[in-house]
């Protein structure tokens, strides 16, 4: 019974914890997405190139992965 307990309460914290980071990750990676896609509207040479369609290419799957990771923070389906 101790152990069942302890396990259940282990579970909800590791849960929490990659829930928050999920949450933290994807908001930085939908951050990067965003200067990756508007990089030639804030006037930004990354790499020392200037923004092409790679780049907005790049801040899309940025965006959508980020998206994804925030989702994935919010269903919490770690242990199944």
């Amino acid at each position: 019974m101790m152990l069942e307990d302890y396990e259940k309460k282990r579970n909800k914290q590791v849960s929490r914890f990659r829930s928050v980071l999920d949450y933290g990750m994807g908001a930085l990676i939908m951050i990067l997405g965003g200067i990756f896609f508007f990089s030639n509207k804030l006037g930004l040479a990354i790499n020392g190139h200037e923004p092409d369609s790679t780049d907005k290419i790049l801040g899309v799957a940025c965006f959508l992965y980020g998206a994804w990771r925030v989702y994935r923070g919010y269903k919490k389906n770690y242990f199944q």
